[in-house]
């Protein structure tokens, strides 16, 4: 891969954090001196919390903020001097190779769509998010672009799918499985069983239907659905992990023998609390637009900002756009 300077644009004033989270993990991600940072917000907000940064760290004024819940396609459109929409117009223009923005998942997906622009050869983006599991990470698509989908739109989420578990993964002949209510092709809606049939057709990974107890265990490398059916699995998924957790820390605390059964088993406790981490991997990517788009958690540390800024360069450096554009052209 090459080592020219990939410059990622970031949303400084998206999220529940912001600006602080963000402008800390972009100080993080600025170590790399491969990487050329611009902080996208209030210019004074930005320099009074950034007396001093490094050169490959800039600042582009942008007046306005899209709100958490605010309406994103009418944010979007409105709000032309917000960071998020600013941003955007850097890729749009070619002065950003991506965009991180921790901000409204909606409004991200509509700047993408909407200012970076949609590929030719895709019907509908999709966001794609990694999630941990038994077997390592797969990916759920889609999880907060397109509130309605037909079978086609899950096809094609399935084919970019693939192409970011090749290149990003360097998994090279990823699996693929249609999240649904039961293993057989005739269970669900017709959004399922048409989608069953057209993946059984066209795609040599996929392996079935799979059911939301198959998640956690990792029974194929990509899971496609639409974003209603993606978005409560992911957020009963965190959930039940973070439940887990503090029932064990509770039971810890319970009494000394538990305090020393856990001491024993801190290397172990450890290990699974970093592999159940989102922060490694920093955000969920924007796939089908004309530019890299990370998707951060609106609750964003500063080591995932780092991570997504990383993971945005990442995806710039391997092509994958480029990759997509040309899979779903042929």
């Amino acid at each position: 891969m090459s080592d020219k300077i990939i410059t990622v644009a970031v949303d400084a004033m998206g999220g529940d954090d912001a600006p602080d989270e963000n402008i800390a993990g972009a100080l993080l991600a600025a170590e790399d001196q491969t990487l050329r940072i611009v902080l996208v917000g209030d210019t004074d907000i930005i320099r009074s919390k950034l007396a001093t940064h490094p050169e490959n760290i800039l600042i582009k004024q942008a007046g306005e903020v899209v709100g958490m819940h605010e309406s994103p396609v009418q944010a979007v459109k409105r709000k032309t001097d917000s960071s998020l929409v600013v941003g955007a117009n850097l890729v749009k223009s070619g002065q950003a190779d991506a965009l991180l923005s921790a901000g409204n998942t909606g409004a991200c997906a509509a700047a993408g769509l909407l200012v970076v622009g949609r590929l030719g050869a895709v019907s509908r983006p999709a966001i794609g998010t990694l999630f941990p599991t038994r077997r390592g990470f797969s990916l759920l698509l889609d999880a907060g672009a397109n509130a309605d989908c037909k079978p086609e739109n899950l096809l094609e989420f399935a084919r970019m799918g693939s192409l970011y578990m090749q290149r990003m993964l360097e998994i090279p002949e990823p699996t693929i499985g249609l999240l649904n209510i039961g293993e057989e092709s005739s269970k669900g809606n017709f959004l399922s069983q048409r989608a069953h049939d057209l993946l059984q057709q066209t795609e040599d990974g996929f392996t079935g239907n799979v059911e939301g107890r198959d998640l956690p265990e990792g029974r194929t490398d990509i899971v496609v659905c639409d974003w209603f059916t993606g978005n409560i699995a992911l957020k009963l998924m965190e959930g039940i992990a973070h439940s887990i957790f503090e029932e064990m820390k509770e039971m810890v605390d319970s009494s000394l023998s538990a305090k020393v059964g856990a001491a024993l088993l801190f290397s172990r406790f450890k290990e699974l609390k970093a592999k159940l981490n989102p922060e490694s991997y920093g955000g969920s990517p924007l796939l089908g637009v004309k530019g890299v788009v990370m998707i951060a958690h609106g609750r964003a540390s500063a080591i995932a900002i780092a991570n997504g800024i990383r993971c945005a360069a990442d995806a710039v450096r391997r092509g994958l756009v480029e990759q997509i554009e040309a899979d779903l052209a042929g």
